[in-house]
């Protein structure tokens, strides 16, 4: 019996050491080098209007309906960060077809100037949380931006053209614009 109680106690020990190391030690020194080097990221990449309040993160998508304003992509879950992923419809679903026609035509009832709807205005990116919008579909929108906040098309265009993702960004996927700042941007120029 004793042989068993001294053979439980190093592996206690070990199991002690190991849970303060892994549960405690290591979480403080990730949280302290994400703050001390990445401040920015490390809060969720907070983006603040010009009042200084925090109006969303960078990296999760916002419906906007105010048609002075930039839309982003359409998200079955509305955008809600606690539940990301969408709704692994095949391409022959009807509720994926019928969302997707809807989507279509708010496009081009918003945007009766703007031709063939872009295809991220009408689709889920994989987790339904994609705050970012082709090139493309950013100037799809200039001319009902123009329209309704008396700004011109050429200063959205160099809006959008200023405001891409970096090259390094590019070199991974196609150029786009994150939604939330163009329209903090185009808010300020109002």
């Amino acid at each position: 019996m004793n042989k068993q109680v001294s053979n439980i106690v190093p592996v206690l020990r070990l199991g002690l050491v190991c849970l303060v190391l892994c549960s405690v030690l290591y979480p403080l020194a990730v949280t302290g080098i994400g703050q001390l080097f990445f401040p920015y990221q490390a809060d969720g990449s907070l983006v603040k209007d010009a009042d200084g309040r925090v109006i969303g993160s960078e990296l999760i998508g916002q419906t906007f309906t105010d048609p002075a304003l930039f839309q982003g992509r359409v998200s079955s879950i509305d955008n809600d960060a606690s539940g990301s992923g969408t709704p692994n419809y095949a391409p022959s679903n009807p509720d994926l077809i019928l969302r997707t026609e809807e989507a279509i035509h708010a496009q081009q009832a918003a945007n009766p100037d703007g031709g063939s709807v872009p295809l991220d205005l009408v689709t889920n990116s994989g987790s339904g949380l994609d705050p970012h919008i082709s090139i493309e579909a950013a100037e799809y929108q200039v001319p009902r931006i123009a329209e309704a906040s008396d700004i011109s098309e050429e200063e959205l265009y160099k809006l959008i053209g200023e405001n891409r993702t970096s090259e390094v960004e590019e070199l991974l996927g196609a150029p786009a614009v994150n939604v939330l700042k163009l329209n903090t941007l185009l808010q300020a120029l109002k």
